[in-house]
This record gives structure tokens, C-alpha cells and sequence, in this order.
């Protein structure tokens, strides 16, 4: 196990990772991490933060540090996506991935939204909504790319794009933090991914980011505890009476 895991990123005070972290911990018999919030606005402020921490280290990553570590570090996110949000140093190596896109998957699942032959509508070409398109595309769903602030570019989810159609899910990945002014989009249900203190485990952003951890932990953390971690229910049940 690691010596420190956390959050890193601006701003992170919200952040409910060191609670997942600290609940999927327990659930594993794995205590003594110390818990870490590395608050920084860019990369060069996150390498003087971490270089004072000796031994090992599971963080996530949020904005604005999503894509400058594939340069700083060396690390490389999933074909398309281009950018990480999980990072893993092990003897003084760092490794990365992006959880966005299965832990939306999974939320999606969570809430009785099956990804398979489903239209999502979605706003944004940032690395979240690449992650997300890569992720609905590989599960056989399809995606109206809606015009916003960023355009979805080309990438392992061209052949599931659509012009028009019937959208079950929608999500404005261009809206302000916190879902503030989301553009509303023609979808029987729609979504965010942003959350703030105090959200309830019943919010979609809530899900997701449990989701996106137990990820992180099947992908990079310790694969090979896969099958003992939590299921998701478990894990939402766990943090909502957490401190």
C-alpha cells in the first residue's frame, strides 16, 4: 500500500476522494496512508508539493492537472483521450489512466441508464467528454455532439456518432463547476458530473466519482484486490456517514 493517497488539483476542498480512498481502505484491511490534499493550480506548483512527500503515492487528478502530466511525468493517458485523472507513484515512477469515461459508464448503469444501443447528448470536447465518448462508444451506445465552448474532436468514438435521435441521457460537460449554467439539453434525463460540499450520494456527480475510484483501483492502485473491492452501493452507503 502506499505511504500517502489523495487529491490533487484546484480547487480540491470538496474533493470526496480521500473519504472513498479512506472507506475502500478499511473495507481492505489496509490502513496506516496518510491522507493528502495537494492543492495546486498547475504543474509546477504540484512537483514542489509532491517532491516533499517520501515514498509512495495514489492520487487523483482534477483540473487543471489532467494533462500536464503525460509531459512532466511521462505518463499517458487512454488512445483519445489524452489526458489522466489517476496517478501512481511507485519507487519513484509515475504511472496514469483515465477512470472519467468508465466511471460514467457505471454511474449511468447505477441509475438504470444501459449504455448499449442508447443515445447520449452530450455538450463539450474536453478531456472528460473524450474520456466519456471513448467509454459510451466501447459499450455500443451512440452520441449527438452537441456545438459548446469545445469541440468533440475525432477519436475512438467516430463510428458512434449520430446527427439526430432520441437522447435517453444528456450532459453539459462545458458548464461552469458545480453543473452551474448547464445548457439544457433535449434528453429524458440529464446530468452532471460536478458536485460541491455537502452533495447527497443520491447526485449522478456523487455516483460517478465513487464509480471512477473503485476504477482506479481495478486499473491502477491494486489490481490485483479487484474482486475484494466494495461494489458501488456499498461504497456510496459507506461514505455518506463519513465525517
Amino acid at each position: 500500500m502506499p505511504d500517502y493517497w489523495g487529491i490533487t488539483g484546484y480547487p480540491i476542498s470538496h474533493s470526496l476522494t480521500p473519504r472513498l480512498f479512506a472507506a475502500v481502505g478499511e473495507h481492505l484491511g489496509m490502513s496506516g496512508a496518510q491522507q493528502v490534499f495537494l492543492e495546486a493550480d498547475g504543474i509546477d506548483e504540484f512537483e514542489s508539493r509532491v517532491a516533499g512527500l517520501e515514498g509512495d503515492i495514489w492520487l487523483s487528478c482534477t483540473a487543471p492537472l489532467k494533462h500536464a502530466p503525460q509531459d512532466r511525468l511521462g505518463v499517458k493517458g487512454p488512445e483519445g483521450v489524452n489526458a489522466v485523472n489517476q496517478l501512481r507513484r511507485i519507487a519513484g515512477e509515475w504511472s496514469g489512466t483515465s477512470t472519467d469515461g468508465l466511471g460514467f459508464v457505471t454511474a449511468c448503469r447505477h441509475i438504470g441508464v444501459e449504455p448499449s444501443g442508447t443515445v447520449l447528448r452530450m455538450r463539450g470536447g474536453g478531456s472528460a467528454a473524450r474520456a466519456i465518448a471513448a467509454a459510451w462508444a466501447a459499450e455500443g451506445g451512440l452520441i449527438i455532439s452537441e456545438e459548446g465552448r469545445r469541440t468533440l474532436v475525432g477519436g475512438p468514438w467516430d463510428s458512434a456518432i449520430i446527427e439526430a435521435g432520441e437522447a435517453a441521457i444528456g450532459i453539459d460537460l462545458d458548464a461552469a463547476p458545480s453543473g452551474g449554467d448547464s445548457v439544457h439539453l433535449d434528453a429524458e434525463i440529464q446530468v452532471s458530473i460536478s458536485y460541491g460540499d455537502g452533495a447527497s450520494i443520491d447526485e449522478f456527480a456523487v455516483i460517478m466519482v465513487a464509480a471512477q475510484h473503485l476504477e482506479a483501483w481495478k486499473g491502477i492502485f491494486a489490481p490485483e484486490r479487484a474482486a475484494e473491492l466494495p461494489s458501488l452501493s456499498l461504497l456510496l452507503e459507506r461514505i455518506s456517514g463519513a465525517p
